[in-house]
C-alpha cells in the first residue's frame, strides 16, 4: 500500500529529508528501535504523541468505572484484587505520559489537556458500569482487546512506548485472567446471576466491536502507523483476533453474542459482522458519550484536589540541602 505522507521538513531541504527519511524507515524495517535523541520524521512524532497520550488518558479515566465499585465488591477478597487493578492502571498511565514526554510535550499539558476535555480517551471508558458484572465483562474482555492491542505494539518501533508497553502487558494479563474467572463465577451462579452476566455483555458489546478503532477503511490514521511499524496490524486485524480468541470462550460460558449477523466463516477463516456505527464512536471519543462529561469532571476535580501535594512537592526540590556539620 502507497501511503501518501504530508511533509513537515523541519528547516531542511526536500533532498536532505528524503535522505534522512529512507534511513529511518531502513531502520525501521531492520526491526531497530527509534530512541528520542535519534531524527525522526515530525509525522512519526506527531502520531506517536497523539497515540500515546490517548493511551494515557485512557489507563487514567479506564481507573475510574471500576473503582467507583471499589466500596460495593461482594467480598474483601474481590475489593482487594480491585484495588490492585485500579492501582494498577493509573500507575500504567504515569509510564505512558512519561513515554510521551521523551517526544516533547509535558506531563503537566497534557493533564491539563485530558480535564480540559480538550484530548480524548478511549471510547469503552465513556460508558457506565452499572453492576458488578460490568466490572467482570471490563476485567476479562476489554482488558482482552487491550492486551491484543499493546502485545502488539510492544513490538513496534519506538523504544520508549514498547519497553512501557512490555511492563504493562506483564500486569494487563493478570487483570483479564482475573476478569475471566469473575465471569466464571457469574456464569455458574444463580439465574440472577446469569442474567446480570448477559444483560452486561449486551450493553457492552458494541462498545467492545470499537475498542481497536474505526474499520481500515475509515481510519485515517492506520497505514501510516503500519508503515513507520508503530502498529503492526491494523485496526481489523486486531478486532479478528479478539473476536477468534473469545467468541467461543464466551460461548463456552454459556453466554450469547449480542449480534445476530456475527457469524464464522470458515472458507476465509474470519469472523463476518455488520460495522458499528462508526459516527456514534466519533461522538463519544470527542467527549460525546453517556458519561463523557462525568469522567472528565472527575478527573477534574481530583486534579484540583490533588493541587497542594503538587506545591509540596515543588516546594521541597526547590529547597538547598542543609551542609552537614563538619565532624571532628
Amino acid at each position: 500500500m502507497v501511503v501518501a505522507v504530508e511533509k513537515n521538513l523541519g528547516g531542511l531541504s526536500s533532498a536532505e529529508y528524503e535522505r534522512r527519511l529512507e534511513k529511518f524507515e531502513a531502520r525501521i524495517n531492520r526491526g531497530e528501535k527509534i530512541e528520542p535523541a535519534d531524527w525522526m520524521p515530525d509525522d512519526y512524532r506527531q502520531q506517536l504523541i497523539r497515540l500515546i497520550h490517548v493511551h494515557a488518558n485512557s489507563e487514567i479515566c479506564g481507573a475510574l468505572p471500576e473503582g467507583r465499585w471499589i466500596p460495593h465488591a461482594p467480598t474483601f477478597k474481590r475489593k482487594l484484587a480491585l484495588l490492585a487493578k485500579v492501582q494498577d492502571e493509573v500507575g500504567h498511565g504515569q509510564l505512558l505520559y512519561r513515554a510521551a514526554e521523551t517526544l516533547g510535550p509535558s506531563r503537566e499539558q497534557m493533564i491539563e489537556d485530558l480535564i480540559s476535555g480538550k484530548s480524548k480517551f478511549s471510547n469503552v471508558f465513556h460508558y457506565p458500569a452499572e453492576t458488578w458484572a460490568d466490572v467482570a465483562i471490563i476485567a476479562w474482555l476489554i482488558d482482552a482487546a487491550a492486551i491484543i492491542n499493546q502485545t502488539m505494539m510492544a513490538e513496534g518501533s519506538y523504544g520508549p512506548y514498547a519497553r512501557a508497553l512490555k511492563r504493562i502487558c506483564y500486569e494487563e494479563a493478570f487483570h483479564m485472567k482475573h476478569g475471566y474467572e469473575m465471569c466464571v463465577v457469574l456464569a455458574n451462579g444463580t439465574k440472577v446471576q446469569r442474567d446480570m452476566l448477559q444483560d452486561a455483555l449486551n450493553r457492552w458489546w458494541t462498545p467492545i466491536m470499537m475498542f481497536h478503532g474505526p474499520s481500515d477503511k475509515e481510519s485515517k490514521h492506520t497505514a501510516q502507523l503500519v508503515r513507520w511499524k508503530v502498529k503492526l496490524k491494523t485496526n481489523d486485524e486486531q478486532r479478528q483476533q479478539f473476536l477468534k480468541q473469545f467468541v467461543p470462550k464466551m460461548l463456552d460460558l454459556g453466554m450469547k453474542i449480542p449480534d445476530k449477523s456475527l457469524r464464522y466463516d470458515k472458507a476465509s477463516d474470519t469472523w463476518l459482522y455488520d460495522d458499528p456505527d462508526w459516527n456514534e464512536f466519533k461522538k463519544v471519543v470527542n467527549n460525546g458519550g453517556p458519561v463523557s462529561q462525568e469522567r472528565v469532571e472527575a478527573r477534574r476535580l481530583a486534579h484540583r484536589d490533588g493541587q497542594w501535594v503538587r506545591e509540596a512537592l515543588a516546594a521541597a526540590a526547590e529547597r538547598k540541602p542543609v551542609p552537614m556539620p563538619p565532624t571532628n
